[in-house]
């Protein structure tokens, strides 16, 4: 059984410790790594100096560094094929009323090309408040059909069915919010590769908790966020003066949990973006090592990737919380 949406703050940044009867090789070691240590698992996709993904990369040419010391890799893997648990968020603020029918329509056929036999995906709208679409699913049909649900957020009252209480505030986008949640509440109990994708202007009024809140539980949730900036020129121009500005903020949620921030323009449409994003999920890597600084204090770890190919650039989260496992 799925967990519901519950108000808790119990968030993890490494797996849990068990050992196997026999080890894979390296590049055949599964999505769940297990071991009799605690292991920090990085996703890592890698491009070139054109910006085009690299998959076909060995161990050796990531180094990974924590707080600046090098660790040593032990496990590593190309992700094209192992499981994926993705959440799908869509902004339904007044706002974005004229963009729903294409948001509708472009993750619908992202779904049908995307999941695979054991990928599963869910769905979660918000505006003035968020509503669980879709739980857990495989079928690509199940959520195509929530989607019929999208439609402008602009009732006043709770934040329904999450746990984040909004009754009293002046809401009107409650961005923040609705990462926290997918993160906290659906994403931070399941094992390997946890992507969220966020389709909104970036423009948050009225979320309960702050901005840093929600990247905080994405990277303990080991989740990467992917956004998508995807504004209405027509809902923010007065006398041809254009208000926005939420791109900053995508950018950032982004590039703290090793995701990427996509754009809607004249040269990107929605369906490209997510032909683009398809392509990258398929196109990464799992980097799993035992930190020489073994202590659960709860601290920030800084990490980073460095290349041996000084002209390949990887993408990965900025760092994670030293929090003992929750043990179940």
């Amino acid at each position: 059984m799925r967990p519901l949406f519950a108000f808790t703050l119990a968030l993890v940044a490494a797996l849990p410790a068990q050992t196997p009867q026999k080890r894979p090789p390296e590049q055949e070691a599964p999505a769940a790594i297990t071991v009799d240590v605690d292991v920090v698992s990085i996703l890592a996709s890698v491009r070139d100096k054109r910006g085009g993904l690299v998959a076909n990369l060995e161990k050796n040419d990531f180094t990974v560094l924590e707080d600046g010391k090098p660790q040593t890799i032990k496990y590593f893997t190309r992700e094209t094929d192992l499981p994926l648990t993705i959440g799908l968020l869509i902004d339904v603020s007044r706002s974005q009323e004229n963009l729903i029918d294409i948001e509708r329509s472009a993750a619908s056929a992202f779904f049908s090309q995307v999941l695979r036999q054991k990928d599963e995906a869910f769905l979660i709208s918000f505006g003035e408040e968020s509503e669980l679409l879709q739980d857990y699913t495989n079928s690509a049909r199940l959520l195509t059909s929530a989607m019929r649900d999208l439609r402008v957020s602009s009732a006043v009252g709770g934040l329904g069915p999450g746990p984040v209480p909004t009754v009293g505030q002046l809401r009107g986008t409650v961005l923040y919010d609705a990462i926290y949640v997918a993160a906290d509440e659906k994403l931070k109990t399941e094992v390997g590769r946890k992507v969220i994708v966020v389709i909104t202007d970036g423009v948050d009024e009225g979320s309960k908790l702050p901005e840093s809140d929600a990247i905080m539980a994405a990277q303990k949730a080991d989740t990467v966020i992917y956004s998508i900036e995807y504004s209405d020129p027509r809902a923010y121009s007065t006398f041809g003066i254009s208000f926005g500005g939420g791109g900053a903020v995508l950018r950032k949620m982004s590039d703290e949990t090793g995701g990427h921030a996509y754009k809607v323009d004249r040269s990107n449409s929605l369906d490209r973006i997510f032909t683009a994003l398809q392509e990258e999920m398929r196109s990464q890597y799992m980097i799993g090592y035992t930190p020489l600084n073994d202590a659960k204090d709860g601290s920030y770890r800084k990490l980073e990737i460095k290349m041996a190919n000084k002209d390949l650039k990887a993408q990965a989260r900025k760092g994670y919380y030293a929090i003992k496992p929750e043990r179940r």
